[in-house]
């Protein structure tokens, strides 16, 4: 993230805002209005990125950093670089801009309804994809003003090029790559909705490559299970035709109260399962024991039984869908709700939370011990391997990174969106060098200081309440985040 004075700005302002439309899906940002194709329902969009992934207040500002202008061209002395820090305060006539090479790509697109919730599609491009231009497939449930107005959006995003050297103005000596990502090319955004009965609170995708099975979760109570197999295969494929306009089983165990496994407002939780005759079945009896509402659940990555869930009762309930009557292991994670759970996928024994008061912790199954001879519900007494205070206001999602085991990615209602290496400690003999960086505080909000924990990589910032966060896991380094300002 970088300062810059406004008047500097004002053209950048003006480009931004006459490549935005607030009435089409979306589009990415654009800085020549006549390569916008708008279209209310289906079709595609092709606009250039050009220097203009942000708009003038500031989107998408990350943690890289730069000082004032010091020139006519705006460049600054290497003497006036300083970290800026959520809470610092900004000169007269400053305001934050995206440093584009502290991300290797960034993109962003605005779209019809807030979306609160999506999920990444698997797609058959490949594993472990780095290079350039790159291309993604995701669907998102909207918050339309209207219940009718709601709708599934499934979503291909082609033609991604890096966008770390946009600032060089052509000076870019960067020669590490064989990709052709210098070319001047536009990213492409089409899509195609499915319509939706009600706001979207949540969406999750089954993680395959071909059949593209999604949940969705209804404001009105109800949890759809969705087909869009075929929807995903028009955006790739001319002349198929998908025509999908309802869902294929409805999971509605939860008494028209919030739920989406699926959990709600009670505090019971419902086992949905595939049959060998593709067909769904919710169980009767709900798994109980927690004392408030189902803020999270997410499915062991180890052991196909197993399960965990969060709630707004405090706790952490670890579960065996062969034994409804308890919980396997259960523990005081949080003193506020813990609004979200994310489980290591490569280190099965981790789990991170994320609570209401802003912080989040990591907790390390080996160290929660339960006293197994009780008779009622084991409660475990433990201690977090580690905890954050670092955010300011609820935390809202919280996602583990696919092929780095100690990498975290957390958001909070805070609009920021941190990146974290639990590996990292503090080395003194290299704190000389990091100077600026490991010895920087930021303001607490009460006159205070906080300090720079040596595990913060990086704060990304610019999007107003953020909602959701997902790496892409076929893509290593690529994170998606959404926001209710669009």
């Amino acid at each position: 993230m970088k300062r810059q004075a406004e008047a500097e700005r004002h053209k950048e302002d003006i480009d931004a805002d006459m490549g935005s439309d607030d009435e089409g899906m979306g589009e990415f940002e654009d800085n020549w209005i006549d390569d916008v194709e708008h279209d209310s329902e289906d079709g595609d969009v092709v606009v250039d990125a050009g220097d203009e992934e942000l708009d003038g207040d500031g989107d998408d500002d990350g943690i890289g950093v730069d000082a004032d202008g010091d020139g006519a061209d705006g460049v600054a002395a290497d003497a006036d670089v300083k970290v800026f820090l959520p809470g610092d305060a900004l000169q007269d006539g400053e305001v934050l801009v995206a440093d584009n090479s502290a991300y290797e790509m960034l993109h962003q697109m605005h779209v019809e309804w807030p979306c609160l919730s999506f999920d990444i599609l698997r797609d058959q491009l490949g594993q472990l994809r780095k290079h350039f231009p790159m291309a993604a497939y995701i669907v998102a449930g909207s918050q339309a003003e209207k219940q009718k107005d709601n709708k599934l959006y499934v979503m291909k995003m082609s033609d991604l090029h890096r966008t770390k050297h946009d600032d060089d103005d052509g000076m870019n000596d960067d020669s590490d790559s064989d990709d052709d990502d210098n070319l001047d090319e536009d990213p492409i955004l089409e899509f195609k909705t499915v319509p939706h009965h009600g706001g979207v609170n949540r969406v999750r995708a089954m993680q395959h490559p071909e059949s593209h099975i999604v949940a969705s979760w209804s404001e009105y109570g109800k949890v759809h299970i969705w087909d869009l197999t075929t929807v995903v295969a028009s955006l790739d494929t001319p002349g198929v035709v998908s025509n999908v306009s309802k869902p294929i089983y409805t999971v509605d165990r939860h008494n028209k109260v919030e739920g989406l496994l699926t959990g709600d407002i009670n505090g019971k939780i419902y086992h949905t399962s595939l049959h060998s005759n593709s067909s769904f079945q919710t169980d009767g009896q709900a798994f109980t024991g927690h004392r408030s509402s189902i803020e999270d659940l997410q499915w062991s990555p180890a052991e196909e039984s197993v399960f965990a869930s969060c709630s707004a009762d405090g706790t952490i309930r670890v579960w065996d869908v062969r034994t409804r009557n308890k919980a396997q292991l259960s523990w005081q994670a949080h003193n506020t709700d813990v609004n979200v759970i994310s489980w290591n996928r490569l280190t099965d024994r981790l789990l991170a939370s994320g609570s209401d008061s802003g912080e989040f912790s990591v907790w390390d199954f080996r160290t929660i011990s339960t006293n197994m001879h009780q008779k009622q519900q084991p409660q475990a007494t433990a201690a977090a391997a580690a905890s954050f205070n670092w955010h300011r206001k609820p935390i809202t999602s919280i996602e583990w990174h696919p092929a780095e085991s100690s990498v975290l990615a957390v958001s909070g209602d805070d609009d920021q969106i941190t990146l974290w290496d639990l590996a990292l400690e503090r080395d003194a003999e290299e704190e000389p060098m990091m100077a600026n960086v490991a010895a920087a505080t930021r303001n607490d909000g009460n006159g205070g200081k906080v300090e720079v924990p040596p595990q913060l990589l990086f704060i990304h910032q610019g999007q107003e309440s953020v909602k959701e966060i997902h790496w892409h896991p076929q893509c290593p380094g690529v994170l998606v985040s959404t926001a209710l300002n669009g």
